[in-house]
């Protein structure tokens, strides 16, 4: 999830001509900061102004998710190069001419979202949108635009461009998708509904699932967020007894942590440090429940009279993580330490590649 920083854009100005463009975009784009030269004799409150654009770039560049250049294309690669790491974490980048007759979509085109800012820069400005990725260009649908539409982590992003190629070039893509969240959104006569064994088969293969298993590097693994944590702990238990312990449950039972929703636990626990800590280390919410809406879970695998004794209920990380599904199945009953329990449960629309329970007995 993007805070709510990172949902703002950037419009960076050398030339006068450059500043009207600016303004025009500013007022067509909601949320728009403006970084003006300061050689430019120019007044606009709460524009950003600096002496050296590269320098200015390298302080700002991570802090927007959308950048807008109005000057040489030549220029805007210098000053952004430094900042570069991966397309599946760089900032849009469009690039735009002084009068406004391009927007270049120059980086992160597409989980970015560049392709489509260059199309809103473009109408905004009434230029044309420049678009050279290749699946735009021979309109055949992304599989990198398809999982960030839809949700999905992509665990290994090297593997997009087989994913892409294929659908290019026409050949068979070989694809797991229990959930029925891709297949369906790509061509019906390059698809192959695949058991797990068989993804390895053709060129591309698709995975869609929570569970770790051992895939050829050229699967793209896409990660639905389909599992909850129950988490119960006693007052004050540090941060890394609860982490550690949900991340051994994990890794036990072959489960994706980046296919981790959220983590819930009683409304006792609602200000627990560590939990807080926990659920803001991975960039998770806190779901928590009363003891009244525990007592609504009849059925738990192991309740706990020490539990019950002292706060009323029967169960916190199970009750809890069955509450948080929809309408979810418990796929790894209780596990604990001396403070800390944690129990999975998985969403009822997800049909695993396997039970993770088996896997570890």
């Amino acid at each position: 999830m993007k805070s709510a920083v990172l949902e703002r854009t950037a419009v960076w100005a050398l030339t006068p001509n450059g500043v009207q463009l600016a303004r025009i975009i500013a007022d067509g784009i909601p949320g728009c900061t403006l970084f003006l030269s300061q050689k430019l004799e120019t007044t606009i409150p709460g524009a950003v102004r600096f002496a050296r654009l590269k320098d200015e770039v390298g302080r700002q560049f991570t802090g927007f998710s959308r950048h807008i250049f109005i000057m040489a294309t030549g220029i805007v690669v210098r000053s952004i190069a430094r900042g570069l790491a991966h397309k599946t974490t760089d900032p849009a980048v469009v690039v735009c001419d002084e009068d406004g007759q391009f927007a270049i979509s120059l980086v992160s085109g597409h989980i970015g979202g560049a392709n489509a800012l260059a199309r809103k820069v473009a109408r905004t400005t009434g230029g044309l949108p420049v678009i050279t990725t290749a699946t735009d260009v021979n309109r055949v649908p992304a599989i990198d635009i398809i999982a960030a539409e839809n949700s999905l982590t992509i665990e290994n992003p090297d593997a997009i461009k087989s994913v892409n190629m294929s659908l290019i070039t026409g050949n068979p893509i070989f694809i797991y998708d229990p959930l029925g969240m891709v297949a369906h959104r790509l061509p019906h006569d390059q698809v192959i509904a695949s058991a797990v064994d068989a993804l390895g088969r053709s060129d591309a293969g698709i995975f869609v699932d929570h569970m770790c298993l051992d895939l050829p590097p050229h699967v793209l693994v896409l990660r639905p967020g389909s599992l909850v944590a129950g988490v119960g702990c006693n007052r004050g238990t540090d941060v890394e007894e609860i982490r550690d312990l949900l991340v051994e449950t994990f890794a036990t039972n072959r489960l994706a942590i980046s296919s981790l929703r959220t983590i819930a636990t009683v409304d006792l626990k609602a200000d627990e440090p560590g939990l807080l800590a926990l659920a803001e280390s991975l960039n998770l919410p806190l779901t928590v429940f009363t003891r009244d809406r525990l007592k609504e879970v009849a059925q738990v695998p192991t309740p706990s009279t020490t539990v019950e004794k002292h706060i009323g209920v029967k169960s916190v990380c199970e009750a809890a993580a069955l509450l948080a599904t929809h309408r979810g199945r418990l796929i790894v009953p209780k596990q604990k330490t001396a403070n800390v329990t944690v129990a999975v449960a998985a969403d009822a629309c997800i049909s695993s590649a396997s039970d993770p329970v088996d896997r570890s007995t």
